[in-house]
């Protein structure tokens, strides 16, 4: 019999989408995805069933009650199901349709054709179970930090005898690859990209293939800080970290270690309510928050070595 699912349905105000999607992320769902019903949203996810009992599922519940009630809204409405995993596989990419983001970018699904014509940055995904779809906050202020970062860079596709120097990132907690791949279409010239979860580091080799990026460029590698250590040969001139706050102020000591005095960092997956705790652990570590980028109850830091 194949491996089945847990499918969780979740219906709620469209302002509490995002805390819905942070506490799923943090669950361990392998995949999320949203859709508008009239002035409602559906947010749906899945994992695996023998990553959560129902005494978990019924937490998970409560914790959402808990989390609306904090923001004045409504109450969400949790429903769960087993399926088989090829329904999985297939289910949640039903309503994700290519989406734009900031200046540049549009992110477009694997399995739906290029468009014909566009002066965007097309990034083709397919996040499998790794975070990472582009519909997320966070993911957004990342992209557009790094469109902020990265614009004076000539594009990737672009053959050109810019003398500039070349500028290497690490991108920690990768998940799909999406932030890696977005550095290397503005014209960095080599990602270092790593994730403690081997399924978002296959991910990632697999997206670098559908965006046809040189294995030169773009190096997925499971691990953390330590793995980057290890792979880079002197200090990288960007950090991306788009994880939870908690990990990014444990990790701030060791990323500070790959950094030199001209570096900029760009750190999100923060809620406005921990951004103080992250900006104080950065200035304690040798760093200066240059501005605070949010979007509903999400933020993103963007820092530079002081």
């Amino acid at each position: 019999m194949a491996n089945t699912w847990w499918e969780l349905q979740i219906l709620c105000e469209p302002a509490l989408e995002d805390s819905v999607f942070w506490r799923l992320e943090d669950f361990g769902s392998r995949g999320t995805a949203m859709e508008t019903k009239g002035n409602s949203c559906v947010v749906k996810a899945y994992l695996p069933s023998f990553q959560a009992q129902l005494l978990d599922l019924a937490a998970l519940s409560l914790w959402l009650r808990q989390d609306a009630l904090c923001i004045g809204s409504s109450v969400p409405t949790l429903h769960w199901g087993l399926i088989d995993e090829e329904d999985w596989s297939t289910s949640w990419k039903q309503h994700w349709q290519p989406e734009e983001i900031g200046d540049r970018f549009l992110i477009n699904p694997a399995w739906l054709p290029l468009p014909e014509s566009s002066e965007r940055l097309v990034i083709r995904l397919d996040p499998g179970v790794a975070f990472g779809t582009g519909n997320h906050a966070t993911t957004q202020l990342c992209l557009e930090s790094l469109e902020m970062r990265l614009s004076q860079l000539p594009q990737s596709f672009v053959d050109t005898t810019n003398k500039q120097e070349p500028v290497v990132i690490a991108d920690i907690g990768c998940g799909s690859g999406i932030l890696s791949i977005g550095a290397v279409l503005l014209g960095a010239e080599k990602v270092y990209a790593v994730d403690t979860d081997p399924l978002a580091v296959q991910s990632t080799f697999s997206n670098r293939a559908l965006n046809e990026i040189s294995p030169e460029r773009l190096i997925p590698a499971e691990g953390s800080v330590d793995m980057v250590t290890r792979l880079v040969e002197k200090p990288v001139d960007g950090i991306v970290c788009n994880i939870l706050a908690d990990v990014i102020i444990q990790l701030i000591p060791e990323m500070s270690a790959i950094a030199k005095p001209s570096t900029w960092a760009i750190f999100s997956g923060i809620l406005l309510e921990q951004s103080k705790a992250v900006a104080d652990a950065l200035e304690q570590n040798g760093w200066v928050v240059a501005t605070l980028w949010k979007r509903k109850e999400w933020c993103c830091l963007n820092a530079r070595r002081s």
